[in-house]
């Protein structure tokens, strides 16, 4: 039985075997803003650990998805629930700060594909969801990456999947201040894989689409 309820920014299938790769030594895997729980489909691919996710919103982790061991609701700012040093690997997609952070209703009668719209209803205050690029977002990202921190092990993995989007015709590199953030708190950046995923194709900016998503690997420098 799997959620009924969408999700605008699940993994795309792509990026699934490229995490058992880098996860295969490790016996437990958190993934702190989970979505729908995609994550679990690791197991489909020969991983044997133990999956563990953290959600905000319960419709869309609800019921426990296949794959997936043990759900938190919460904020991933407060996993309150986790002993430091619990996981030995973190593997999770933020959100980007582009337009699925819109939370409006259109008038117009437009297509959206936001995170709101695909719940149903307001989001949970606190959820990234709903905040565009700029400083609220980057405290925010900052603050649940000193918590990802707190629950991995000395020399634990942290695999984060994002992107760069494109406003106002412009390139905002999400990527290069997520890595200058999580660095930032002490984990050493050990590889960056480009993915080519297909990519939306409607919205303000539909023409001019970053090419590719990318995988981050970073570790836990033990002290």
């Amino acid at each position: 039985m799997v959620t009924s309820v969408k999700h605008p920014a699940k993994y795309t299938d792509t990026l699934i075997p490229i995490f058992v790769d880098l996860l295969r030594d490790c016996p437990n895997v958190l993934d702190p803003m989970a979505g729908t729980g995609k994550i679990g489909q690791i197991k489909e691919h020969g991983y044997k650990g133990y999956v563990v996710c953290n959600e905000l919103e319960p419709e869309w982790i609800t019921p426990t998805p296949p794959g997936v061991d043990e759900v938190h609701i919460g904020d991933a700012e407060h996993m309150d629930w986790a002993l430091d040093g619990q996981f030995c690997a973190i593997c999770t997609s933020p959100t980007y700060g582009n337009r699925m952070a819109d939370h409006h209703n259109a008038r117009d009668g437009s297509r959206r594909n936001t995170y709101r719209h695909t719940l149903g209803r307001p989001l949970t205050s606190g959820n990234t969801g709903m905040m565009q690029w700029g400083e609220e977002y980057r405290q925010k990202h900052t603050r649940i990456w000193m918590e990802c921190e707190r629950v991995l092990r000395p020399d634990g993995l942290m695999i984060v999947n994002v992107s760069d989007h494109i406003r106002k015709g412009q390139v905002v590199r999400v990527v290069d201040w997520h890595v200058k953030a999580i660095t930032g708190i002490g984990l050493l950046l050990i590889d960056k894989i480009p993915v080519e995923t297909p990519r939306l194709r409607f919205g303000a900016n539909s023409d001019v689409r970053v090419s590719a998503e990318w995988i981050l690997v970073f570790q836990k420098v033990r002290p």
